[in-house]
Protein backbone atom coordinates (compact mmCIF):
# COMPACT_ATOMS: atom_id res chain seq x y z
CA UNK A 1 0.00 0.00 0.00
CA UNK A 2 1.43 3.73 -1.13
CA UNK A 3 2.24 5.61 1.93
CA UNK A 4 -0.33 8.15 0.36
CA UNK A 5 -2.84 6.12 0.93
CA UNK A 6 -1.78 4.89 4.04
CA UNK A 7 -2.34 8.44 5.88
CA UNK A 8 -5.44 9.28 4.07
CA UNK A 9 -7.42 5.88 5.39
CA UNK A 10 -5.87 6.40 8.77
CA UNK A 11 -6.96 9.88 9.06
CA UNK A 12 -9.99 8.70 7.84
CA UNK A 13 -10.47 5.94 10.51
CA UNK A 14 -9.36 8.51 13.37
CA UNK A 15 -11.87 11.18 12.15
CA UNK A 16 -14.41 8.27 12.56
CA UNK A 17 -13.86 6.85 15.84
CA UNK A 18 -13.33 10.24 17.36
CA UNK A 19 -16.49 12.00 16.20
CA UNK A 20 -18.64 8.86 15.71
CA UNK A 21 -19.39 9.25 11.58
CA UNK A 22 -21.58 6.94 9.92
CA UNK A 23 -19.30 7.75 6.66
CA UNK A 24 -18.68 5.45 3.85
CA UNK A 25 -15.51 4.44 2.53
CA UNK A 26 -16.00 1.51 1.10
CA UNK A 27 -17.92 1.56 -2.10
CA UNK A 28 -19.33 -1.58 -4.79
CA UNK A 29 -20.32 -0.90 -7.99
CA UNK A 30 -21.82 -3.91 -9.88
CA UNK A 31 -21.31 -3.46 -13.50
CA UNK A 32 -23.31 -6.59 -14.38
CA UNK A 33 -25.20 -9.68 -12.92
CA UNK A 34 -24.80 -11.57 -16.09
CA UNK A 35 -22.63 -14.50 -14.94
CA UNK A 36 -21.04 -17.65 -17.27
CA UNK A 37 -21.18 -19.83 -13.88
CA UNK A 38 -24.12 -20.99 -12.11
CA UNK A 39 -22.98 -21.58 -8.75
CA UNK A 40 -24.92 -23.08 -6.06
CA UNK A 41 -24.35 -20.43 -3.36
CA UNK A 42 -25.30 -17.76 -5.76
CA UNK A 43 -29.09 -16.16 -5.99
CA UNK A 44 -27.80 -12.92 -7.80
CA UNK A 45 -26.45 -14.17 -10.87
CA UNK A 46 -28.34 -13.85 -14.23
CA UNK A 47 -31.65 -11.97 -13.47
CA UNK A 48 -31.64 -9.25 -15.74
CA UNK A 49 -28.40 -10.44 -17.96
CA UNK A 50 -27.65 -6.76 -17.77
CA UNK A 51 -24.26 -4.85 -18.78
CA UNK A 52 -24.42 -1.76 -17.41
CA UNK A 53 -22.91 1.79 -19.58
CA UNK A 54 -19.62 3.00 -19.07
CA UNK A 55 -20.93 6.57 -19.00
CA UNK A 56 -23.40 5.49 -16.00
CA UNK A 57 -20.74 3.62 -14.05
CA UNK A 58 -18.67 6.88 -14.25
CA UNK A 59 -21.03 8.78 -13.30
CA UNK A 60 -21.95 6.30 -10.22
CA UNK A 61 -18.04 6.38 -9.52
CA UNK A 62 -17.28 10.46 -9.28
CA UNK A 63 -20.68 10.38 -6.80
CA UNK A 64 -19.01 7.63 -4.81
CA UNK A 65 -15.81 9.28 -4.45
CA UNK A 66 -17.74 12.79 -3.71
CA UNK A 67 -19.48 11.08 -0.79
CA UNK A 68 -15.77 10.44 0.78
CA UNK A 69 -15.13 6.99 -0.88
CA UNK A 70 -11.40 6.12 -1.54
CA UNK A 71 -11.46 2.33 -2.07
CA UNK A 72 -13.74 0.82 -4.83
CA UNK A 73 -14.59 -2.94 -5.80
CA UNK A 74 -15.86 -3.80 -9.40
CA UNK A 75 -18.21 -6.90 -8.55
CA UNK A 76 -20.84 -8.53 -10.95
CA UNK A 77 -22.53 -11.14 -12.07
CA UNK A 78 -19.04 -11.87 -13.31
CA UNK A 79 -16.88 -8.72 -13.30
CA UNK A 80 -14.78 -9.80 -16.16
CA UNK A 81 -17.96 -10.54 -19.00
CA UNK A 82 -18.29 -6.56 -18.81
CA UNK A 83 -17.84 -4.56 -21.75
CA UNK A 84 -19.51 -1.65 -23.28
CA UNK A 85 -18.12 -1.29 -26.99
CA UNK A 86 -14.62 -1.16 -26.91
CA UNK A 87 -14.51 -0.63 -23.06
CA UNK A 88 -13.08 -3.64 -20.86
CA UNK A 89 -12.74 -3.55 -16.52
CA UNK A 90 -9.11 -2.45 -17.21
CA UNK A 91 -10.75 1.25 -18.25
CA UNK A 92 -13.01 1.21 -15.76
CA UNK A 93 -9.80 0.99 -13.25
CA UNK A 94 -7.79 2.98 -14.92
CA UNK A 95 -10.72 5.62 -14.88
CA UNK A 96 -10.90 5.07 -11.25
CA UNK A 97 -7.84 5.75 -10.68
CA UNK A 98 -7.42 8.96 -12.43
CA UNK A 99 -10.54 9.68 -10.24
CA UNK A 100 -9.17 9.38 -7.64
CA UNK A 101 -9.99 6.13 -5.55
CA UNK A 102 -7.12 4.69 -3.22
CA UNK A 103 -7.20 1.45 -4.01
CA UNK A 104 -9.35 0.06 -6.75
CA UNK A 105 -10.42 -3.84 -6.29
CA UNK A 106 -12.03 -6.26 -8.56
CA UNK A 107 -13.97 -9.86 -7.71
CA UNK A 108 -13.94 -12.34 -10.49
CA UNK A 109 -15.11 -16.34 -10.74
CA UNK A 110 -11.13 -16.41 -12.47
CA UNK A 111 -12.64 -18.35 -15.57
CA UNK A 112 -11.12 -15.27 -17.43
CA UNK A 113 -8.09 -13.92 -18.13
CA UNK A 114 -6.71 -12.97 -15.11
CA UNK A 115 -3.39 -10.68 -16.37
CA UNK A 116 -5.00 -7.35 -14.89
CA UNK A 117 -2.15 -5.52 -13.26
CA UNK A 118 -4.32 -2.37 -12.95
CA UNK A 119 -5.85 -3.67 -10.06
CA UNK A 120 -4.42 -3.27 -6.75
CA UNK A 121 -6.27 -6.36 -5.70
CA UNK A 122 -7.86 -9.09 -7.39
CA UNK A 123 -9.92 -11.23 -5.20
CA UNK A 124 -10.56 -14.66 -7.26
CA UNK A 125 -12.98 -17.24 -6.19
CA UNK A 126 -11.87 -20.67 -5.20
CA UNK A 127 -14.53 -22.44 -3.40
CA UNK A 128 -12.09 -25.46 -1.95
CA UNK A 129 -9.98 -28.19 -3.43
CA UNK A 130 -10.73 -29.80 -7.19
CA UNK A 131 -13.83 -31.57 -5.99
CA UNK A 132 -15.89 -29.15 -3.60
CA UNK A 133 -14.84 -26.56 -5.97
CA UNK A 134 -16.30 -28.03 -8.69
CA UNK A 135 -19.26 -29.16 -7.06
CA UNK A 136 -20.17 -26.06 -6.16
CA UNK A 137 -18.89 -23.78 -9.04
CA UNK A 138 -18.66 -26.51 -11.60
CA UNK A 139 -15.63 -27.51 -13.47
CA UNK A 140 -13.70 -24.95 -13.66
CA UNK A 141 -10.46 -25.43 -10.76
CA UNK A 142 -7.70 -26.61 -13.62
CA UNK A 143 -9.01 -23.67 -15.62
CA UNK A 144 -8.75 -21.14 -12.96
CA UNK A 145 -5.36 -22.27 -12.45
CA UNK A 146 -4.37 -21.99 -15.60
CA UNK A 147 -5.27 -18.16 -15.68
CA UNK A 148 -3.33 -17.81 -12.36
CA UNK A 149 -0.50 -19.05 -14.30
CA UNK A 150 -0.38 -16.61 -16.65
CA UNK A 151 -1.25 -13.83 -14.04
CA UNK A 152 2.86 -12.91 -13.48
CA UNK A 153 1.88 -9.04 -12.76
CA UNK A 154 -1.47 -9.39 -11.06
CA UNK A 155 -1.99 -9.13 -7.27
CA UNK A 156 -4.43 -12.27 -6.65
CA UNK A 157 -6.18 -13.18 -3.14
CA UNK A 158 -7.94 -16.29 -3.47
CA UNK A 159 -11.50 -15.67 -2.25
CA UNK A 160 -13.22 -18.49 -0.34
CA UNK A 161 -16.88 -18.64 0.61
CA UNK A 162 -16.90 -21.28 3.37
CA UNK A 163 -20.00 -23.24 3.19
CA UNK A 164 -20.80 -26.69 4.51
CA UNK A 165 -19.78 -29.06 1.70
CA UNK A 166 -16.32 -27.50 1.95
CA UNK A 167 -15.60 -26.07 5.29
CA UNK A 168 -12.74 -28.91 5.67
CA UNK A 169 -10.57 -27.25 2.99
CA UNK A 170 -9.71 -24.28 4.71
CA UNK A 171 -6.13 -26.10 5.50
CA UNK A 172 -5.43 -27.56 2.03
CA UNK A 173 -6.49 -24.19 -0.23
CA UNK A 174 -4.32 -22.03 2.12
CA UNK A 175 -1.59 -24.90 1.64
CA UNK A 176 -2.30 -24.21 -1.89
CA UNK A 177 -1.85 -20.67 -1.89
CA UNK A 178 1.42 -20.65 0.02
CA UNK A 179 2.69 -22.81 -2.28
CA UNK A 180 1.17 -21.04 -5.51
CA UNK A 181 3.79 -17.86 -6.33
CA UNK A 182 1.22 -16.42 -8.32
CA UNK A 183 -1.21 -16.61 -5.62
CA UNK A 184 -0.28 -13.85 -3.23
CA UNK A 185 -3.03 -14.32 0.02
CA UNK A 186 -6.09 -15.74 0.82
CA UNK A 187 -9.76 -14.24 2.51
CA UNK A 188 -12.64 -16.18 3.56
CA UNK A 189 -16.60 -15.48 4.05
CA UNK A 190 -18.82 -17.60 5.76
CA UNK A 191 -22.08 -18.35 3.57
CA UNK A 192 -24.96 -15.91 3.97
CA UNK A 193 -27.94 -18.02 3.18
CA UNK A 194 -29.94 -16.24 0.32
CA UNK A 195 -33.35 -17.37 -0.30
CA UNK A 196 -32.89 -20.86 -2.66
CA UNK A 197 -29.17 -21.42 -0.60
CA UNK A 198 -30.33 -21.95 3.48
CA UNK A 199 -29.24 -25.89 2.86
CA UNK A 200 -25.72 -24.63 2.39
CA UNK A 201 -25.32 -22.96 5.79
CA UNK A 202 -22.85 -23.66 8.36
CA UNK A 203 -23.99 -25.57 12.38
CA UNK A 204 -22.65 -23.71 14.80
CA UNK A 205 -20.46 -26.82 15.29
CA UNK A 206 -19.15 -26.47 11.89
CA UNK A 207 -18.40 -22.00 12.17
CA UNK A 208 -16.34 -23.33 15.63
CA UNK A 209 -13.78 -25.41 13.64
CA UNK A 210 -14.21 -22.77 10.53
CA UNK A 211 -12.82 -20.28 12.65
CA UNK A 212 -10.35 -22.31 14.57
CA UNK A 213 -8.70 -23.71 11.49
CA UNK A 214 -8.14 -20.04 10.27
CA UNK A 215 -7.06 -18.65 13.45
CA UNK A 216 -4.71 -21.38 13.76
CA UNK A 217 -3.49 -20.86 9.57
CA UNK A 218 -3.07 -17.38 10.68
CA UNK A 219 -0.69 -18.02 13.67
CA UNK A 220 1.28 -20.13 11.58
CA UNK A 221 2.01 -17.51 8.71
CA UNK A 222 -0.37 -17.96 6.10
CA UNK A 223 -0.81 -15.73 3.69
CA UNK A 224 -4.13 -14.99 4.94
CA UNK A 225 -5.94 -11.28 4.50
CA UNK A 226 -8.49 -11.64 7.21
CA UNK A 227 -8.23 -9.96 10.19
CA UNK A 228 -7.42 -12.53 13.12
CA UNK A 229 -8.81 -10.61 15.76
CA UNK A 230 -12.39 -10.15 14.18
CA UNK A 231 -13.35 -13.50 13.71
CA UNK A 232 -14.68 -14.34 17.32
CA UNK A 233 -16.79 -11.63 16.94
CA UNK A 234 -17.98 -13.59 13.94
CA UNK A 235 -18.78 -16.61 15.44
CA UNK A 236 -20.18 -14.98 18.61
CA UNK A 237 -22.16 -12.54 16.35
CA UNK A 238 -21.29 -9.56 18.55
CA UNK A 239 -20.63 -6.54 15.89
CA UNK A 240 -22.56 -3.96 15.13
CA UNK A 241 -24.78 -3.72 11.58
CA UNK A 242 -25.83 -2.57 9.33
CA UNK A 243 -21.77 -1.35 8.25
CA UNK A 244 -22.28 2.24 7.82
CA UNK A 245 -18.73 2.23 5.92
CA UNK A 246 -19.47 0.10 3.28
CA UNK A 247 -22.08 0.94 0.71
CA UNK A 248 -23.32 -1.64 -2.95
CA UNK A 249 -24.23 0.21 -5.99
CA UNK A 250 -26.87 -1.43 -8.45
CA UNK A 251 -27.78 0.25 -11.36
CA UNK A 252 -27.11 3.76 -9.37
CA UNK A 253 -29.68 2.63 -6.79
CA UNK A 254 -27.31 2.19 -3.14
CA UNK A 255 -27.50 -0.58 -0.25
CA UNK A 256 -25.68 0.69 2.76
CA UNK A 257 -23.40 -2.34 3.91
CA UNK A 258 -24.73 -4.79 1.20
CA UNK A 259 -27.62 -6.08 -0.92
CA UNK A 260 -28.72 -8.08 1.64
CA UNK A 261 -29.85 -5.41 4.12
CA UNK A 262 -33.52 -4.88 2.92
CA UNK A 263 -33.42 -8.88 3.34
CA UNK A 264 -35.45 -9.41 6.80
CA UNK A 265 -33.60 -11.59 8.86
CA UNK A 266 -30.74 -12.19 6.51
CA UNK A 267 -28.67 -9.48 8.00
CA UNK A 268 -28.48 -11.53 11.73
CA UNK A 269 -26.65 -14.24 9.22
CA UNK A 270 -24.30 -11.96 7.34
CA UNK A 271 -21.30 -13.75 6.40
CA UNK A 272 -19.33 -11.47 5.02
CA UNK A 273 -16.00 -10.59 7.01
CA UNK A 274 -15.16 -7.55 5.34
CA UNK A 275 -18.14 -5.89 7.22
CA UNK A 276 -17.66 -7.34 10.47
CA UNK A 277 -14.02 -6.13 10.25
CA UNK A 278 -15.30 -2.55 9.04
CA UNK A 279 -17.90 -2.12 11.71
CA UNK A 280 -15.00 -3.05 14.64
CA UNK A 281 -12.49 -0.68 12.50
CA UNK A 282 -15.04 1.76 12.81
CA UNK A 283 -15.98 1.26 16.16
CA UNK A 284 -12.23 1.59 17.24
CA UNK A 285 -11.48 -1.79 18.37
CA UNK A 286 -7.52 -1.54 19.44
CA UNK A 287 -6.92 -5.25 18.14
CA UNK A 288 -8.69 -5.10 15.08
CA UNK A 289 -6.88 -1.60 14.00
CA UNK A 290 -3.97 -3.35 14.94
CA UNK A 291 -4.38 -6.18 12.56
CA UNK A 292 -5.64 -3.69 9.59
CA UNK A 293 -2.24 -2.10 9.54
CA UNK A 294 0.07 -5.54 9.78
CA UNK A 295 -2.19 -7.18 7.01
CA UNK A 296 -3.17 -4.11 4.47
CA UNK A 297 0.24 -3.24 4.16
CA UNK A 298 1.75 -6.94 3.49
CA UNK A 299 -1.34 -7.32 1.10
CA UNK A 300 -2.62 -4.38 -0.41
Amino acid sequence: MKIRSFINLSVFGIKTILFKMKKPILGTIILTDYCNLSCKHCAVNNINKVMYPYNDIVEEMHNLYNTGIRILFFCGGETLTWKDGDKSIRDLIKKAKRIGFLIVNIVTNGTINLDIPEADVIFLSLDGTKENHNLIRSDTFDIILSNVSKANSSNICVYMAVNNINYRDIEPLCKLVKENPNLKSISFNFHTPYEGTEHLSLTKEQQVQAVNSIKSLIKLNYPIFNLYSALDYYLQNKWERPCYQCIVSENKKRFVCGRCVDIEGLCERCGYLFAVEFSLLCKGNIKVIIDMIKTYLKYV
